[in-house]
């Protein structure tokens, strides 16, 4: 993949997560947040979405693996970002991975994520990509998704996701990462109008929420 155009996609996903992190917490970077625990955690949710018990049938929800991936590179950026590591530096390692052809099982290369994250508490790049090649997911595809999923988490903050205000399941039963992947769907991805399309369609959704809803 052209490292130019992975370094253009990186400066805008930087720019989203911090900014997300600053909505958090504006000194975010002086936190000392775990983010290597958030990654292995996250590494067993998205290995429940794509099945792993032998003993009950199981079905690999793939949208929802892909959005747990998306959500692992959040962290993983959030890490890059206060470690000073990105730089064009990053994008050639990036493009480097996803040019290997040595892809594993889909399932070992999780674990291989989460083993390498609880070893060295840091983000392993190159796990994570080799995650990426296994399911297989394109870096565009992860970029397309993590500014769809960063519009989401914002939605959240501002609907009061840190006071425990905010409804993840909405008025139909179903979480907001389901309805973020139907909007998702029938947007243009690529459309200069979509941070703005797809936060009016997850406020007009969120807005059909009834007291009775639930949490």
């Amino acid at each position: 993949m052209d490292v130019a155009r992975i370094w253009r996609q990186l400066a805008v996903m930087a720019e989203m997560q911090d900014d997300h992190n600053r909505l958090v917490h504006p000194l975010w970077r002086q936190q000392g947040h775990d983010y290597y625990r958030a990654v292995w955690v996250e590494c067993a949710e998205l290995l429940d979405h794509y099945g792993w018990k032998w003993w009950k049938q199981q079905r690999a929800d793939l949208e929802q693996v892909r959005l747990e991936i998306i959500d692992i590179w959040h962290f993983g950026l959030s890490e890059l970002l206060r470690a000073n590591q990105f730089d064009e530096e990053l994008a050639e390692r990036l493009a480097k991975a996803l040019a290997r052809d040595d892809t594993v099982g889909f399932r070992a290369g999780v674990e291989n994520l989460a083993l390498k994250s609880l070893a060295t508490r840091r983000f392993d790049l190159e796990a994570f990509v080799a995650v990426m090649r296994a399911l297989p997911m394109t870096f565009d595809e992860l970029y397309r998704g993590y500014v769809a999923k960063n519009i989401l988490n914002a939605f959240r903050q501002e609907h009061g996701y840190q006071d425990g205000s905010y409804r993840k399941r909405w008025h139909d039963g179903r979480e907001d990462n389901e309805h973020l992947v139907e909007i998702v769907a029938y947007l243009d991805a690529d459309a200069d109008s979509f941070i703005a399309d797809l936060g009016a369609a997850l406020a007009a959704r969120y807005a059909l929420m009834t007291p009775a809803a639930g949490v």
